[in-house]
């Protein structure tokens, strides 16, 4: 399964979609990228004149490219027999240390824990374009096709 097929499966849309690269995934772990741009819906108010990505949208990102893609990437075969994916986020711990601006562009780096009965967790991180360690923790889906 391509990358670009794995995005599009994906069911979220914009403005809500944090995915715009996939550039590795394996049954062990995914690795994508997404650059926030300075129009996002959630920069208006957070924080007045001083934009910062709320720690929820960071870890939504993580979520996204950490555990959604690498999910529908392990259900590949029942996905591709016309079956939609569906996720449901059961648990997170994340931890913050730096601050992502808009036009930053950050990398996502997720290991598979565990995938059984359709349960995925991961260890993630998110790092800037200086290799910096933006945020990391551990991530947890229900994820099956339907």
């Amino acid at each position: 399964m391509k990358s670009s097929e794995i995005i599009k499966l994906l069911p979220y849309q914009k403005p809500f979609l944090f995915v715009d690269e996939i550039t590795d995934i394996s049954e062990n772990g995914v690795i994508g990228n997404y650059t926030f741009q300075p129009n996002e819906f959630f920069y208006e108010g957070h924080f007045k004149d001083n934009p910062t990505t709320p720690g929820v949208i960071l870890t939504e990102t993580m979520a996204q490219i950490g555990v959604v893609c690498l999910g529908i990437f392990l259900l590949k075969n029942e996905i591709l027999s016309d079956k939609k994916p569906q996720i449901a986020l059961t648990s997170n711990n994340i931890d913050f240390f730096l601050p992502v601006l808009p036009n930053q562009k950050i990398t996502v780096i997720s290991t598979k824990e565990y995938f059984r009965f359709h349960k995925l967790k991961c260890s993630v991180k998110m790092m800037n374009s200086k290799n910096e360690l933006v945020c990391r923790g551990t991530i947890a889906g229900m994820i099956v096709s339907i």
